[in-house]
């Protein structure tokens, strides 16, 4: 075992050297920038990752609970499937870490990487004539054979230690979660410095040991504000960790109710039968669709809600206690899950419920602190020790702090979604490209298919539209996402997947229908393994 473990090192030598001019770079080495390496190997691309692991998010900002929320074969990048896909439970976090791993190993990925290497600050060397252009970049070419882009690079080691290269693309994969907490604001005299007890945010909970949390959480009064995955993950933590005498509750602050899953199935059916096959897509609405699909969509819009969300939403009422606990949200099930909001809810959850080791408050109007805990905007108290802010993570901010102005300002539209064309390309930002910031059912398959599409544009399989064409194809699709769901402001793609894939396979030239018959294409589900390469 050790002389394996001893090659498997060997194996996994890192890049120690970086060209003064480069072709492409890559920023973050989690799932995305891992699929991009993979599909850009063809130009020698430099991985920048800030921290001495790869695995992004699953490796350093999960909790020792954290579980996929898609089922395994759903989840596989598809050259590369699990070893064990056929096991039904849902992968720990150490499994996918493991699994990035030895996706890394197969194709000899660790050569692209710089570990310890992160990118603080980003200057454009294009000048005007690849700026506000008509075409993108200037000419529409994402490849010029020139410098666009100069990164400048510390090393953990030594933040002052700051070296700067140049390349001509650059794959900002820094993704959407971890790093940049997203913090609640309080009028003065509200917020956390008047309270005596602690607070800490998800990600610093993120950095504790198995010991160190339940040290940190057993006999105390804890509040877990949010009711979403990493705030139930936390408050079953926090439920386990107070089990036996002298533990305490731990109380949920419900600001936003969501529609909650305990699997996928649904009073006996496979979930994907609602809405991951072409036939259960057709009648949603898709970005920049005709006329004639745009009446089809509007005739069956009773059907999607009165229909299939109310069947959904029946089983989810009598499989779950939300009645008991004021949980069941008013608005219909499909827009939770068309802007991916839908959680699944880890074992036992609701049996610590029962127990009284979990409690429920709604916070819909607003909540402070207190000396002594919570007050809600009702002036109901909640007595506290210790709050958890469950508040979710500011990843657009992550771009912010690199990118330079004009760019900065233009990284996010009217709507707070990032406009991006084909989920990729910022018609207005030359010579870069964004992977890992579209959200699915299956956000590795999302991921991988635009790192395979983007591979396609800079080898020339394809070129862009027009600026003011992208723009408008941009604008379409957040007009259909406003009009599907009011949680609009998270750009999912959940009930138009497969037109989605279709319109990137079809850039590329390659086959759009990709099932072996007829009756197959309409009513078997999609998912990564009919996108293997031809």
């Amino acid at each position: 075992m050790a002389a394996k473990q001893q090659k498997q090192q060997e194996e996994r030598c890192t890049r120690e050297v970086v060209p003064q001019v480069g072709r492409v770079a890559i920023i973050g080495g989690g799932i995305s920038g891992l699929a991009a390496a993979k599909q850009l190997a063809a130009h020698d691309p430099v991985v920048f990752e800030a921290t001495p692991y790869i695995g992004g998010v699953w490796k350093h900002c999960a909790y020792r609970s954290t579980r996929l929320q898609t089922p395994r074969p759903d989840y596989e990048f598809s050259d590369m499937a699990w070893r064990n896909r056929d096991d039904p439970a849902f992968p720990t976090h150490g499994e996918i870490v493991d699994y990035l791993e030895d996706y890394a190993d197969k194709f000899g990925l660790w050569r692209y990487i710089m570990l310890r290497s992160k990118v603080v600050a980003v200057k454009f060397l294009g000048g005007p004539s690849a700026g506000f252009t008509e075409l993108w970049s200037g000419t529409g070419e994402p490849l010029q054979g020139k410098p666009m882009w100069e990164l400048a690079v510390s090393t953990a080691d030594d933040s002052d230690d700051v070296q700067l290269y140049k390349f001509e693309f650059v794959v900002m994969c820094t993704g959407k979660y971890g790093d940049v907490a997203r913090m609640p604001v309080f009028p003065p005299g509200k917020g956390p410095e008047v309270f005596k007890g602690k607070v800490m945010h998800s990600l610093d909970y993120c950095k504790l040991n198995e010991q160190e949390t339940v040290e940190l959480m057993r006999g105390k009064k804890v509040v877990v504000v949010g009711y979403k995955k990493s705030a139930i993950d936390l408050a079953l933590e926090c439920a386990e960790a107070n089990q036996g005498e002298g533990g305490q509750p731990c109380t949920m602050l419900v600001r936003t109710l969501h529609w909650v899953v305990p699997s996928y199935s649904i009073w006996g059916l496979p979930f994907f039968l609602f809405y991951s096959t072409r036939f259960s897509q057709l009648f949603y609405e898709r970005p920049n669709q005709g006329i004639f699909r745009s009446l089809l969509c509007r005739l069956m819009t009773p059907l999607q809600k009165a229909g299939v969300s109310k069947f959904i939403e029946s089983y989810l009422s009598w499989k779950l206690p939300l009645s008991k606990y004021g949980l069941r949200p008013e608005h219909p099930f499909v827009e939770d899950y068309a802007s991916c909001q839908m959680a699944i809810l880890p074992d036992g959850f609701f049996d610590m419920a029962d127990r009284d080791l979990i409690r429920f408050r709604r916070s819909a109007g607003g909540w402070c602190f207190s000396e002594n805990g919570v007050v809600l905007n009702d002036g109901t108290h909640v007595d506290a020790d210790l709050v958890f802010l469950a508040t979710g993570f500011e990843g657009k901010d992550k771009l912010r702090a690199v990118l330079p102005e004009p760019f900065r300002g233009l990284i996010v539209n009217k709507s707070s979604m990032m406009p991006l064309y084909r989920g990729t390309i910022h018609p207005l930002i030359p010579n870069m490209a964004f992977v890992g910031y579209v959200e699915s059912v299956s956000n590795l398959h999302t991921s991988e298919l635009r790192c395979r599409w983007l591979a396609g544009l800079l080898g020339g399989r394809f070129s862009l539209p027009a600026v003011e064409e992208m723009v408008r194809h941009v604008d379409g699709e957040t007009e259909a996402m406003r009009r599907t769901t009011r949680f609009y402001r998270r750009h999912c793609i959940s009930t138009y997947s497969i037109h989605d894939s279709d319109a990137m396979c079809a850039d590329l030239g390659s086959r759009v229908h990709r099932k072996s018959n007829f009756l197959a294409e309409l009513f078997a589900p999609y998912n990564n393994q009919d996108y293997k390469e031809e």
